[in-house]
């Protein structure tokens, strides 16, 4: 059941859920996100920003969208963080079915630009578009290192942003970081601001960077307005910190097949939990 953002968001959308988005970076990963999403009967964003692409490469892409079609939920094959119009390009010729442009620390006019120019290209192709305004705090170096701090999405700007790009989904910064939030800070969701922006522009709004954030608010934000949800840093440091243990458990352990199944149940347990705060557990009949 591959099929596009839009498509999946809308239907979160009309129903006040969030769909979530999980970055995997090797073939493990992803089967084993698509498993838990199957065995919650929940819909799927498959989410990889362009350090992953590069990693990956076009061949276990191919390999994705031809496990996509045979899911028994809906599956969006979606680019996470494209910086280029050639990047978009580029998603398009490897099967993408969703793109993301993120002109967020660039002027607000070049941001309108850029993602009014992609979603023109990939709406004559079918393809749904996720663009970003304002700027969600970074802590990693695969994000938006250049943004140190949030700056918050303007109401106003939003209502103006939408109607000159015509995107599918808009990622608002209301209190986020990317990687684990810094120490020094208390996460807190501007809900207030959520519901605002939400009430004036009605279509799909994208959380970005939740590690850390209480899950009372997570699950607000869930039910009022946002309705996807990127999660990268909680998935992959569990799938890791099981990795290590298990390596230093065995010192001769060396097969995959040895190694990774353990890392994948430790991945699927956080993964089940975000699917279940997200409202998304039990939803791909909607579908």
């Amino acid at each position: 059941m591959l099929t596009t953002g839009k498509a999946i968001l809308d239907v979160a959308n009309e129903h006040s859920f969030a769909v979530p988005a999980f970055n995997i970076s090797d073939w493990a990963m992803f089967n084993g996100i698509v498993e838990v999403s199957e065995e919650t009967n929940a819909p799927l964003i498959v989410a990889i920003h362009p350090d992953e692409v590069r990693h990956i490469g076009p061949d276990m892409i191919t390999g994705i969208i031809e496990r996509s079609h045979r899911s028994a939920v809906p599956i969006a094959i979606h680019w996470d963080h494209g910086a280029t119009y050639e990047q978009m390009l580029q998603a398009i010729r490897y099967g993408f079915t969703s793109l993301m442009i993120d002109g967020s620390l660039k002027p607000f006019e070049e941001n309108v630009a850029i993602s009014r120019k992609v979603t023109e290209s990939a709406h004559t192709l079918g393809l749904s578009v996720e663009a970003e305004l304002g700027t969600i705090g970074a802590n990693d170096s695969y994000a938006e290192a250049g943004a140190a701090t949030i700056i918050y999405t303007d109401p106003d700007d939003a209502v103006t942003f939408v109607e000159q790009t015509g995107v599918d989904s808009l990622a608002v910064a209301i209190g986020t970081y990317h990687g684990f939030y810094p120490a020094n800070l208390k996460p807190e969701l501007k809900l207030d601001l959520l519901k605002e922006i939400k009430s004036r522009v009605q279509i799909p709004l994208v959380l970005h960077g939740g590690s850390n954030n209480p899950d009372d608010e997570i699950a607000e934000a869930s039910r009022t307005g946002i309705n996807k949800i990127n999660i990268s840093t909680d998935i992959k440091v569990a799938y890791h910190n099981k990795m290590r243990e298990v390596l230093g458990n065995d010192p001769k352990v060396r097969e995959p097949n040895a190694i990774q199944p353990a890392c994948i149940e430790a991945m699927k347990v956080v993964a089940a939990q975000k699917i279940e705060l997200f409202g998304a557990a039990g939803k791909a009949p909607l579908y």
